[in-house]
C-alpha cells in the first residue's frame, strides 16, 4: 500500500512540475503575461482545491477511501492528458480545472489510509516515505516532461504523464485494500464527525494550528520558488526548456530523495518519540535552507546559483512527511482526511494561487515600471525567499503544546 500510494503522490506532483517546466513556451504561444500564464496554469487548480478539497476529504472520512483515490487519480490523469490537446487559453483552463478536481481527492484519503496501517509512533516515518513521491514526481515533471517538450513541443509533456496515471488508477482499484478505520488508535471505526466539528476540534489544538500554518507558509516559500525556477533559469541563465529540466530533475530526484530519507531516519530515532524533537528539527532545517533559497536567485553566476539550488532543494522536501505524520497524531481517526485537506488547502492557496500569481504580477510590474527586462523575475523571487523564516517560527511554536494535544485525540470535544 505504501509503495502504490507513494507512486500515486508522485503522479500528482509530476503534473505540477510539468506545467512549471513548460510555462515559458505556453506563455509565448498563447501570448500571455507572467500573471496571465500563472492564472491559466496554477490558479485554476488552486480554485478547485479551495472550493472542493475539504468537502471531498469529508467524504473520505466517512466512505471508502480506496475507491475515491482510484477515481480521483483517473480524473486528474485524464485531464492532464487533455492539457496536451489544448489549443487556446480557455481549453487549457478547463483542463486544469479538471486536474484540480481530481487532485482534491488524492492526498487526504492516502494519508488517512496510511494512518490506519501504521502505529502512531511509526506514522511520521511512514508519511516521510510517502513524501518520497514528491521527489519522484518533481523529477518526472522536470526531466521527463522537459525532454518530451524539447523533442515534441510543450503538449507532449502532459501526454507522457497523463496516460500512465490512468493505468495506475486501475492498479489501485484492483490491488489496494481499504484498512479498518481507527483500529490502531483504539477508536470505533464507526465514529463520524461533521466538517464543523472537525474545524472546531482542529482550532482547539494549538499545535495543529501551527502545523497547518507552518506547513502552508513553508509550501508558499519552497514550492512557490520552485514553480518559477525553470522560467528563471531560462530567462536569467539562458537555458532551453530541456536544459532547465535536465538541470533541475536530478536535484529533485537525488537531493530531494536524500533530504526525505534523512528526515525519515531522523524521525525514526528514539528521540523522535518526543514530537517536540521533530518540530524543532523541521524548524531548524527550514530556517537554514532559507539562506541558499535567497542566494540562488541573488547571484549571477550560473554555477553558484546551481550550487545554492542543490542546497535548497532538500529543504523543499524535508518537512513534508513529518508534518503529515504529526498532523495525523493530533487528529482523531475520523477527522484525519479532513485535517489533511485543511493542510492542503492552506498549502495550495499559497503555492498554487498566491505565489504564482503574486510573483507573476511582480515580475510584470518590475519589467514594465522599472525596465528590469528578463531579470524582473529574479527580483520577484528574491522578495518571496525570506518567508522560509516565517514558516520556521510556526513549526518551532507548535512544539509548545504538541505533546499535550496528542493525548486528546481519544476524546475529541
Amino acid at each position: 500500500m505504501l509503495a502504490v500510494l507513494t507512486l500515486t503522490y508522485a503522479f500528482s506532483i509530476a503534473d505540477r512540475f510539468s506545467i512549471a517546466t513548460v510555462i515559458d513556451p505556453i506563455r509565448a504561444e498563447l501570448g500571455l503575461s507572467d500573471a496571465g500564464v500563472a492564472a491559466v496554469s496554477a490558479v485554476a487548480i488552486g480554485v478547485i482545491y479551495v472550493t472542493l478539497g475539504i468537502p471531498v476529504a469529508a467524504y473520505a472520512d466517512a466512505h471508502n477511501r480506496r475507491n475515491l483515490l482510484a477515481l480521483a487519480l483517473a480524473v486528474w490523469s485524464g485531464m492532464t492528458t487533455l492539457c496536451g490537446f489544448a489549443q487556446n487559453s480557455l481549453q487549457l483552463v478547463l483542463a486544469r480545472l479538471g486536474v484540480g478536481l481530481g487532485e482534491a481527492g488524492g492526498t487526504p484519503p492516502s494519508t488517512s489510509m496510511l494512518a490506519d496501517k501504521f502505529e502512531p509512533e511509526r506514522r511520521p516515518f511512514a508519511l516521510t516515505v510517502y513524501a518520497l513521491g514528491a521527489c519522484l514526481g518533481a523529477w518526472l515533471g522536470s526531466s521527463v516532461a522537459g525532454a518530451a517538450a524539447e523533442r515534441a513541443g510543450w503538449r507532449a509533456a502532459f501526454l507522457v504523464l497523463g496516460i500512465p496515471g490512468l493505468l495506475l488508477a486501475f492498479l489501485i482499484r484492483l490491488s489496494v485494500r481499504e484498512p479498518p478505520r481507527g483500529a490502531l488508535d483504539g477508536a470505533s471505526r464507526h465514529d463520524r464527525s461533521t466538517l464543523r466539528e472537525t474545524l472546531r476540534f482542529v482550532r482547539s489544538q494549538r499545535s495543529a494550528v501551527h502545523l497547518l500554518l507552518g506547513g502552508g507558509v513553508a509550501t508558499l516559500w519552497s514550492w512557490g520558488l520552485m514553480w518559477w525556477t525553470p522560467s528563471f533559469l531560462q530567462r536569467s541563465h539562458h537555458l532551453s526548456v530541456g536544459e532547465a529540466g535536465a538541470l533541475l530533475g536530478p536535484m529533485h530526484l537525488v537531493a530531494g530523495t536524500a533530504g526525505t530519507l534523512v528526515a525519515a531516519w531522523l524521525v525514526s530515532r528514539p528521540a523522535a518519540r518526543d514530537p517536540r524533537y521533530i518540530v524543532r528539527l523541521l524548524a531548524a532545517v527550514v530556517a537554514l535552507t532559507t539562506v541558499p533559497s535567497f542566494l540562488a536567485y541573488a547571484v549571477h553566476s550560473r554555477q553558484l546559483a546551481q550550487l545554492c539550488l542543490w542546497l535548497f532543494v532538500p529543504g523543499v522536501y524535508f518537512y513534508i512527511g513529518p508534518i503529515l505524520g504529526l498532523l495525523q497524531n493530533v487528529t482523531p481517526p475520523h477527522m484525519r482526511a479532513s485535517a489533511c485537506a485543511l493542510l492542503l488547502l492552506v498549502a495550495n492557496v499559497g503555492n498554487l494561487v498566491i505565489a504564482p500569481l503574486a510573483l507573476g504580477w511582480l515580475s510584470d510590474s518590475f519589467r514594465d515600471a522599472l525596465g528590469a527586462g528578463p531579470e524582473s523575475l529574479r527580483w520577484a523571487l528574491l522578495i518571496l525567499a525570506p518567508t522560509g523564516l516565517w514558516a520556521a517560527w510556526h513549526l518551532w511554536t507548535s512544539g509548545r503544546t504538541i505533546r499535550a494535544d496528542a493525548t486528546r485525540i481519544s476524546s475529541p470535544a
